[in-house]
């Protein structure tokens, strides 16, 4: 829930955790251009929620700032100043500046513990984990922080909702390609994933028919198939296969074959959700740690076999196209929001408000709660998807009636 912070913030921490995506960069700019003129300093966090937790407060200061030009500030130098300067042409670049992991400061495993917080593990075993939630605290303190804006999915947010119901002021921006945090319609990402994927599906068009093959290719989505289904309306895919809805495997194979009785050039595109579960598609034996995220096999391979068993007479290709869809500079919808949200927290910061995520919601860029783990994520409205054919479906697009009179006065 929001809270109002109750002194003039003049330090902020700025963190970017899980995976990366284009338009990171750009955000963080946006965060640092905003916040001179308020007068408020910008420290950037390297590695996500790993380098607030185990930055050493034992070393001299100098040795926990990065500094390219300084080999031993390379692994414990989790400190990133940020001014106009260094983040002058950020906006260009893919990835993020201040790096990533998926570390989160609630279970961090025993054997993993840095030399200078062993002692947090004394009388436990090493396959245990231990909340370093107090070092986050204290290393704040200890930086002279104010509050932290962090971008990221729903492990990072899930944190950092943590973290501001212990009273620290937290502001969130959502990232992911999957699109899938609550709360809001867009994420940072998202748009770069589908224009990526479009171009890279279409290249292949070239190759799948030359061979007459049936390309399967495995896009992100864990929990929800907004990725997928946003390609497979752009690139006229054949067929979509989504974690929201079970796949029967005979009924895909039936489909797969009249696509291509259909198709002159005897070929045909499937997309797959990376989430979609099916009988031989079993997940790691991590499956069971709530600090770790659910690891999928290769959903275009198994689907691949399953459905080389029952048409042996096509050669399948399975792509996976997750990672490509991370690389490079970002689009420029993705650019775009990245800005907006930025200003948007740092307005909320300005006025005093903490503890709020940006989003976009019927077609605004509004503030609105963290999401936490108790809130699940958002999935395809059913309503989108045609379960029976495998495919998005458009019947369900409506628009009603609206004169210019009543166009001019919303506008």
């Amino acid at each position: 829930m929001p809270g109002h912070v109750k002194n003039p913030v003049r330090s902020l921490g700025v963190l970017t955790g899980g995976g990366d995506v284009p338009g990171l960069n750009v955000a963080i700019k946006a965060l640092v251009y905003r916040a001179e003129p308020l007068g408020i300093r910008v420290v950037g966090i390297r590695a996500g929620w790993e380098g607030i937790t185990f930055l050493n407060r034992s070393l001299d200061k100098s040795e926990i700032i990065f500094r390219e030009d300084d080999r031993a500030t390379w692994k414990n130098g989790y400190i990133m100043p940020l001014n106009r300067l260094n983040t002058r042409d950020i906006d260009r670049l893919g990835g993020t500046i201040l790096h990533s992991t998926r570390y989160s400061p609630l279970g961090t495993r025993v054997a993993n513990l840095p030399e200078h917080l062993k002692s947090y593990g004394e009388g436990k075993q090493p396959h245990e984990r231990v909340d370093l939630t107090q070092e986050v605290i204290a290393n704040m303190d200890y930086l002279g922080l104010d509050g932290l804006i962090v971008l990221g999915g729903d492990g990072t947010l899930n944190y950092g909702a943590r973290l501001a119901a212990t009273g620290i002021p937290v502001w969130a921006i959502p990232k992911t390609m999957d699109n899938d945090v609550p709360g809001t319609e867009y994420s940072i990402g998202f748009q770069t994933a589908i224009s990526r994927a479009a171009e890279f599906i279409n290249r292949v068009r070239s190759t799948v028919s030359s061979h007459r093959q049936t390309a399967i290719f495995r896009l992100f989505g864990r929990d929800a198939g907004f990725t997928a289904l946003e390609t497979a309306v752009v690139t006229w895919a054949d067929r979509l296969v989504i974690p929201e809805v079970p796949i029967d495997i005979e009924r895909l194979s039936k489909l797969v074959i009249r696509d291509r009785e259909h198709n002159p050039k005897n070929y045909s595109l499937v997309l797959a959700s990376e989430g979609v579960v099916l009988d031989k598609a079993s997940e790691s034996n991590e499956l069971n740690d709530p600090f770790v995220h659910k690891k999928k096999v290769n959903v275009a391979e198994i689907l691949a076999e399953q459905l080389s068993e029952r048409i042996p007479e096509v050669r399948f290709l399975p792509i996976d196209l997750t990672y490509v869809l991370r690389s490079g500079e970002p689009e420029v919808y993705d650019k775009h929001a990245s800005i907006y949200f930025a200003n948007v927290i740092m307005n909320s910061v300005a006025e005093g408000m903490s503890g709020v995520m940006a989003a976009f919601h019927n077609g605004e860029f509004i503030c609105t709660d963290i999401p936490s783990k108790a809130i699940p994520a958002r999935r395809v409205n059913p309503v989108d998807y045609h379960e029976g054919r495998y495919r998005p479906r458009f019947e369900c697009i409506k628009g009603r009636y609206r004169s210019q009179e009543d166009l001019t006065q919303i506008s």
